[in-house]
């Protein structure tokens, strides 16, 4: 069960709680659900029942997918959950199934556009997603539970497998650039590639594998001790169980869609019905500014002091692209989300916020980027060992870029704790290297000593040299005109 902090663009999961029951396993021989695993369910399910109702929720689903769907005991079951919860569940088709688990990749992917698989017990959905929209999709039998009562040993298996995948390709087609993988053996199998590849952000959201990658990880898993995996990695036991088979369903998907990147979701069906519930409007926001608008107001100081610091280093920033532009104003809106932090931790919190938090929209490499620039917020990291491994997914430009707007942020944010705009404002001219910062008189006071080390410290970062003026206010918009040079 998932508890969602109200249906916001990024949604924070006030509780959340799984247990793998196993509802599917033998459903192919006998056509029922394992009785084990039903009466797990079941008491899974009554025990959530009770919490929401503690909870005192505003809106509850219940969603049943392919085990329940199949079995031929399923509308018993359905019948029994609704007796003991009073709670209606939804046994859903497998095409809905399908576009529910695609809408959560957008849900917290925007923009995403390629084929999403998501992987369960019992079967294996599929969706082509693009613009925003879910597109063709179907559902197959490829689940692992399924595939364990599959005849003719690892080649009878090999070969369903690849039949199958080549009647779903002429369903949703071939030729989709990007993999978005879903459900818990794929993340279980994402784990397990980043053990091998010693990757320093143990994220699952947004982690990219590449078809050579992932091929390279099965290769080595068939030479490995699972026991001794599941212990380095913390995969439950039922889950790495099904891992074996999962890299069979896998190696032959991209033997038939041939795609060129390959990308972990953890949102899936969950959060694409909430998705669901979303007004359009809601929808087209930007998941990552979202979730860091809801950390500001949270936590901040002076909630809504972001926005105003985000323009105030405007002129810093005039041609950089969009994407990156998107990264400094979600820098600007967590600048003091950590200010609570013991201060000889706070640039290391702030660091962990950026590259553990729940933040959807937001790569590994953008996540590093946040991270080091709100470390420079507060202080410069030095020679931290501790961030050598991580930092190599950055180039030796992304890493100054991070660098010069942590100390922007410093600069700006301790400039003024009001309107940062209407007590100066930053002229930037790149080509003469130099570094302008034009205050109102009243405001001059407001450039001390330590405003005026860490206005340096930023100009040393950009490579120029700085000018200091007082100017009267020009626009209603807080600009002020130069009038005369105080110093340089």
């Amino acid at each position: 069960m998932v508890v969602f902090d109200g249906a916001a663009r990024s949604p924070a999961y006030f509780f959340n709680e799984k247990i793998l029951c196993g509802l599917g396993r033998g459903l192919a021989e006998t056509n029922r659900l394992h009785p084990e695993g039903r009466s797990r369910a079941l008491a899974a399910i009554t025990r959530f029942a009770l919490l929401a109702a503690e909870m005192h929720l505003t809106s509850l689903t219940m969603v049943a997918t392919a085990a329940v769907r199949e079995a031929i005991d399923g509308e018993a079951f359905k019948a029994e959950v609704e007796a003991a919860t009073g709670l209606e569940m939804d046994i859903i088709p497998g095409s809905e199934e399908a576009r529910l688990s695609a809408q959560g990749v957008l849900l917290g992917w925007p923009g995403a556009r390629g084929l999403v698989c998501d992987i369960g017990g019992s079967s294996m959905e599929l969706a082509e997603i693009g613009d925003n929209t879910v597109g063709r999709r179907v559902s197959t039998t490829l689940g692992p539970f399924r595939l364990q009562q599959i005849k003719g040993g690892k080649k009878g298996l090999k070969a369903h497998i690849a039949a199958t995948l080549k009647q779903v390709a002429t369903e949703v087609g071939t030729g989709h650039k990007a993999l978005y993988l879903v459900g818990g053996s794929w993340r279980a199998l994402a784990r397990l590639d980043m053990a091998r590849r010693g990757y320093p952000l143990t994220v699952l959201h947004e982690y990219e594998m590449t078809p050579k990658s992932i091929r390279k990880t099965i290769d080595w898993l068939a030479t490995q001790d699972l026991r001794k995996l599941r212990e380095q990695t913390g995969i439950s036991p039922e889950r790495i169980a099904l891992v074996p088979l999962a890299t069979v369903v896998l190696r032959q998907l991209l033997n038939v869609f041939r795609p060129r990147e390959i990308f972990i979701s953890s949102y899936g069906i969950r959060e694409g019905i909430l998705f669901e519930q979303m007004p359009e409007d809601l929808r087209a926001r930007d998941p990552l500014i979202e979730a860091c608008r809801h950390l500001e107001g949270a936590s901040a100081r002076v909630p809504g002091f972001g926005r105003r610091l985000f323009e105030f280093l405007q002129p810093l920033y005039r041609h950089a692209p969009p994407e990156r532009m998107r990264l400094i104003k979600a820098a600007c809106l967590l600048h003091d989300v950590n200010w609570r932090a013991h201060p000889d931790y706070r640039s290391e919190s702030c660091f962990d916020t950026a590259t553990r938090a729940n933040l959807g929209g937001l790569d590994h490499k953008g996540r590093v980027y946040l991270g080091l620039a709100l470390m420079n917020r507060y202080k410069s990291p030095g020679a931290d060992s501790r961030l050598t491994p991580v930092l190599k997914l950055l180039n030796d430009e992304e890493i100054r870029h991070a660098i010069m707007l942590g100390r922007a942020m410093r600069f700006g944010a301790m400039f003024s704790l009001g309107r940062p705009d209407h007590a100066g404002e930053l002229r930037y001219f790149p080509k003469k290297k130099v570094l302008e910062l034009v205050l109102r008189p009243a405001s001059r006071p407001l450039f001390g000593e330590v405003a005026e080390q860490r206005f340096q410290s930023l100009a040393k970062t950009l490579g120029v040299t700085t000018v200091l003026r007082v100017g009267r206010a020009q626009s209603s918009k807080g600009s002020v005109a130069a009038d005369e040079p105080a110093s340089g």
